[in-house]
Protein backbone atom coordinates (compact mmCIF):
# COMPACT_ATOMS: atom_id res chain seq x y z
CA UNK A 1 0.00 0.00 0.00
CA UNK A 2 1.51 3.01 -1.08
CA UNK A 3 1.40 6.26 1.40
CA UNK A 4 -1.01 7.91 -1.51
CA UNK A 5 -4.02 5.51 -0.35
CA UNK A 6 -3.52 6.63 3.22
CA UNK A 7 -6.11 9.31 3.32
CA UNK A 8 -8.59 7.22 1.48
CA UNK A 9 -8.72 4.60 4.58
CA UNK A 10 -12.01 4.36 6.61
CA UNK A 11 -11.68 5.63 9.84
CA UNK A 12 -12.92 4.08 13.05
CA UNK A 13 -15.00 5.58 16.09
CA UNK A 14 -11.84 5.44 18.27
CA UNK A 15 -9.94 7.49 15.65
CA UNK A 16 -12.46 9.74 15.26
CA UNK A 17 -12.82 9.95 19.38
CA UNK A 18 -9.13 10.86 19.18
CA UNK A 19 -9.60 14.19 17.41
CA UNK A 20 -12.97 14.59 19.85
CA UNK A 21 -10.19 14.99 22.59
CA UNK A 22 -7.47 16.40 20.79
CA UNK A 23 -10.33 19.26 19.87
CA UNK A 24 -11.24 19.32 23.65
CA UNK A 25 -7.73 20.06 25.06
CA UNK A 26 -7.44 22.32 22.49
CA UNK A 27 -10.74 23.88 23.28
CA UNK A 28 -9.74 24.08 27.41
CA UNK A 29 -6.05 25.75 26.87
CA UNK A 30 -7.87 28.68 24.74
CA UNK A 31 -6.46 27.12 20.93
CA UNK A 32 -10.21 27.18 19.92
CA UNK A 33 -13.03 28.99 20.85
CA UNK A 34 -16.35 27.60 21.22
CA UNK A 35 -17.58 28.10 17.44
CA UNK A 36 -14.55 27.18 16.25
CA UNK A 37 -14.93 23.57 18.57
CA UNK A 38 -18.34 23.32 17.38
CA UNK A 39 -17.66 23.57 14.04
CA UNK A 40 -14.69 21.40 14.18
CA UNK A 41 -16.42 17.99 16.27
CA UNK A 42 -19.54 18.12 14.60
CA UNK A 43 -17.28 17.55 10.57
CA UNK A 44 -15.27 14.93 12.92
CA UNK A 45 -17.87 12.49 14.15
CA UNK A 46 -19.34 13.35 9.93
CA UNK A 47 -15.71 12.45 8.83
CA UNK A 48 -15.11 8.52 6.88
CA UNK A 49 -11.78 8.70 6.06
CA UNK A 50 -7.98 9.48 7.27
CA UNK A 51 -8.09 11.80 4.54
CA UNK A 52 -11.15 14.14 6.05
CA UNK A 53 -9.77 13.46 9.80
CA UNK A 54 -6.19 14.68 8.94
CA UNK A 55 -7.20 18.37 8.68
CA UNK A 56 -9.46 18.92 11.62
CA UNK A 57 -6.04 18.73 14.01
CA UNK A 58 -3.76 19.72 11.58
CA UNK A 59 -2.79 23.29 13.27
CA UNK A 60 -3.00 21.71 16.60
CA UNK A 61 -0.32 20.60 18.58
CA UNK A 62 -1.25 17.06 19.30
CA UNK A 63 -2.81 16.76 15.66
CA UNK A 64 -2.06 13.13 13.54
CA UNK A 65 -5.04 10.45 14.46
CA UNK A 66 -2.75 8.06 12.60
CA UNK A 67 -0.13 8.09 15.16
CA UNK A 68 -1.14 5.57 18.22
CA UNK A 69 1.37 6.88 20.79
CA UNK A 70 -0.76 10.13 21.22
CA UNK A 71 -1.56 9.91 24.63
CA UNK A 72 -4.30 12.48 25.54
CA UNK A 73 -5.62 13.39 29.14
CA UNK A 74 -8.74 15.40 30.78
CA UNK A 75 -6.73 17.86 32.59
CA UNK A 76 -9.78 19.88 32.48
CA UNK A 77 -11.91 17.70 34.62
CA UNK A 78 -9.56 18.00 37.41
CA UNK A 79 -10.78 21.45 37.94
CA UNK A 80 -9.59 25.27 36.97
CA UNK A 81 -6.39 26.61 37.66
CA UNK A 82 -7.34 29.31 39.96
CA UNK A 83 -3.90 30.89 39.79
CA UNK A 84 -3.82 31.39 36.29
CA UNK A 85 -7.09 33.39 36.41
CA UNK A 86 -6.07 35.74 38.93
CA UNK A 87 -4.55 38.23 36.85
CA UNK A 88 -4.45 41.29 38.61
CA UNK A 89 -4.65 44.78 37.16
CA UNK A 90 -8.02 47.05 36.86
CA UNK A 91 -10.45 44.94 35.04
CA UNK A 92 -12.19 45.30 31.78
CA UNK A 93 -14.94 47.25 32.92
CA UNK A 94 -15.76 48.41 36.26
CA UNK A 95 -19.12 49.63 35.80
CA UNK A 96 -22.87 49.38 34.07
CA UNK A 97 -26.27 50.89 33.65
CA UNK A 98 -29.41 49.10 32.20
CA UNK A 99 -32.42 51.81 31.70
CA UNK A 100 -35.60 50.37 30.27
CA UNK A 101 -32.85 48.15 28.37
CA UNK A 102 -30.28 45.18 29.75
CA UNK A 103 -26.10 44.87 30.33
CA UNK A 104 -24.21 41.91 29.88
CA UNK A 105 -20.42 40.69 31.09
CA UNK A 106 -19.49 37.57 29.83
CA UNK A 107 -16.98 35.71 28.30
CA UNK A 108 -13.54 35.85 28.66
CA UNK A 109 -13.14 39.35 30.39
CA UNK A 110 -11.53 40.36 33.44
CA UNK A 111 -13.32 40.95 36.47
CA UNK A 112 -12.42 43.80 38.65
CA UNK A 113 -11.72 44.58 42.22
CA UNK A 114 -15.14 46.08 42.34
CA UNK A 115 -17.78 46.52 39.97
CA UNK A 116 -20.92 48.76 40.63
CA UNK A 117 -24.29 47.89 37.92
CA UNK A 118 -27.86 50.18 38.05
CA UNK A 119 -30.51 48.11 36.68
CA UNK A 120 -33.69 50.28 36.62
CA UNK A 121 -36.81 48.63 34.77
CA UNK A 122 -34.27 46.39 33.38
CA UNK A 123 -31.81 43.54 33.47
CA UNK A 124 -28.68 42.82 33.80
CA UNK A 125 -26.72 39.97 33.40
CA UNK A 126 -22.41 39.15 35.04
CA UNK A 127 -21.20 36.00 34.04
CA UNK A 128 -18.11 34.83 35.88
CA UNK A 129 -17.38 31.63 34.43
CA UNK A 130 -14.92 32.47 32.01
CA UNK A 131 -13.96 35.51 33.41
CA UNK A 132 -10.32 36.26 35.29
CA UNK A 133 -10.21 38.25 38.39
CA UNK A 134 -8.13 41.55 39.31
CA UNK A 135 -7.71 40.03 42.75
CA UNK A 136 -8.86 37.08 45.02
CA UNK A 137 -11.44 38.75 46.50
CA UNK A 138 -14.19 40.83 44.57
CA UNK A 139 -16.85 43.14 44.71
CA UNK A 140 -19.88 43.25 42.84
CA UNK A 141 -21.96 46.50 43.67
CA UNK A 142 -25.60 46.06 42.12
CA UNK A 143 -28.81 48.55 42.57
CA UNK A 144 -32.01 46.79 41.01
CA UNK A 145 -34.91 49.37 41.09
CA UNK A 146 -37.70 47.21 39.66
CA UNK A 147 -35.69 45.46 37.45
CA UNK A 148 -33.58 42.63 38.08
CA UNK A 149 -29.39 41.39 37.69
CA UNK A 150 -27.80 37.90 37.70
CA UNK A 151 -24.78 36.82 38.86
CA UNK A 152 -23.46 33.53 37.75
CA UNK A 153 -20.61 32.15 39.20
CA UNK A 154 -18.28 29.12 38.20
CA UNK A 155 -18.42 26.02 40.35
CA UNK A 156 -15.96 26.57 43.19
CA UNK A 157 -16.39 29.92 44.04
CA UNK A 158 -17.02 30.97 47.26
CA UNK A 159 -20.23 33.79 47.16
CA UNK A 160 -21.25 36.13 49.85
CA UNK A 161 -23.74 37.78 50.11
CA UNK A 162 -24.72 41.27 51.36
CA UNK A 163 -27.28 43.06 49.96
CA UNK A 164 -30.23 44.95 51.20
CA UNK A 165 -33.72 44.87 49.85
CA UNK A 166 -37.10 46.68 50.11
CA UNK A 167 -39.91 44.87 48.57
CA UNK A 168 -37.23 43.37 46.85
CA UNK A 169 -34.46 41.06 47.62
CA UNK A 170 -30.66 38.80 47.19
CA UNK A 171 -30.71 35.36 46.32
CA UNK A 172 -28.82 33.70 49.37
CA UNK A 173 -28.59 30.08 48.53
CA UNK A 174 -25.22 30.17 47.54
CA UNK A 175 -23.84 31.52 50.42
CA UNK A 176 -21.79 29.19 52.41
CA UNK A 177 -20.74 26.91 50.33
CA UNK A 178 -17.04 26.34 50.73
CA UNK A 179 -14.58 27.68 47.95
CA UNK A 180 -11.62 25.37 46.59
CA UNK A 181 -8.16 26.32 47.69
CA UNK A 182 -7.15 29.27 45.58
CA UNK A 183 -10.20 30.02 44.16
CA UNK A 184 -11.53 33.47 44.30
CA UNK A 185 -13.84 35.44 46.79
CA UNK A 186 -17.15 37.03 45.43
CA UNK A 187 -18.73 39.56 47.40
CA UNK A 188 -22.19 40.58 46.49
CA UNK A 189 -23.72 43.97 47.91
CA UNK A 190 -26.00 46.62 47.08
CA UNK A 191 -29.90 47.48 47.14
CA UNK A 192 -32.89 46.48 45.48
CA UNK A 193 -36.54 48.43 45.45
CA UNK A 194 -38.95 46.32 43.85
CA UNK A 195 -36.45 44.29 42.16
CA UNK A 196 -33.60 41.62 42.79
CA UNK A 197 -30.19 40.03 42.65
CA UNK A 198 -29.95 36.53 41.75
CA UNK A 199 -27.09 34.86 42.03
CA UNK A 200 -26.48 31.28 40.23
CA UNK A 201 -23.43 28.36 40.02
CA UNK A 202 -23.33 26.87 36.74
CA UNK A 203 -20.71 24.45 35.03
CA UNK A 204 -18.54 26.50 32.09
CA UNK A 205 -20.12 26.04 28.74
CA UNK A 206 -17.00 23.83 28.09
CA UNK A 207 -17.28 21.83 30.72
CA UNK A 208 -21.09 20.89 29.75
CA UNK A 209 -20.35 20.18 26.07
CA UNK A 210 -17.58 17.39 27.84
CA UNK A 211 -19.59 15.99 30.29
CA UNK A 212 -22.31 15.86 27.09
CA UNK A 213 -19.86 13.80 24.81
CA UNK A 214 -18.85 11.80 27.24
CA UNK A 215 -22.93 10.44 27.82
CA UNK A 216 -23.07 10.22 24.16
CA UNK A 217 -19.68 7.82 23.80
CA UNK A 218 -22.02 5.76 26.92
CA UNK A 219 -25.13 5.70 24.85
CA UNK A 220 -23.22 4.61 21.64
CA UNK A 221 -21.16 2.37 23.56
CA UNK A 222 -24.11 0.74 24.85
CA UNK A 223 -26.13 0.73 21.74
CA UNK A 224 -23.13 -0.99 19.81
CA UNK A 225 -23.12 -3.49 22.76
CA UNK A 226 -27.02 -4.15 21.88
CA UNK A 227 -26.56 -4.44 18.39
CA UNK A 228 -23.75 -6.84 18.96
CA UNK A 229 -25.97 -9.11 21.63
CA UNK A 230 -29.03 -8.87 19.22
CA UNK A 231 -27.13 -9.74 15.72
CA UNK A 232 -28.70 -13.13 14.63
CA UNK A 233 -25.35 -13.66 12.45
CA UNK A 234 -23.92 -13.54 15.31
CA UNK A 235 -25.67 -15.76 17.57
CA UNK A 236 -25.85 -18.41 14.83
CA UNK A 237 -21.83 -18.61 14.36
CA UNK A 238 -21.65 -19.00 17.76
CA UNK A 239 -24.56 -21.71 18.59
CA UNK A 240 -26.95 -19.82 20.01
CA UNK A 241 -30.75 -20.25 19.07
Amino acid sequence: MTDDAVPDLRASDADREQVAEILRDALAEGRLDMEEFEERLDATYKARTYGELAPITRDLPAAGVAVPSVSLTKDVAAGPDWSGRIVGGEGSSTWAVAVMSGFQRKGRWTMPRRFTCLAFWGGGEIDLREARFADREVEINAIAIMGGVDVIVPPGVEVVVRGIGVMGGFDQREEGVPGEPGAPRVIVTGFALWGGVGVQRKLPRAEKLRIREERRQEKLERKAGRRELDDPHRRHRHGGH
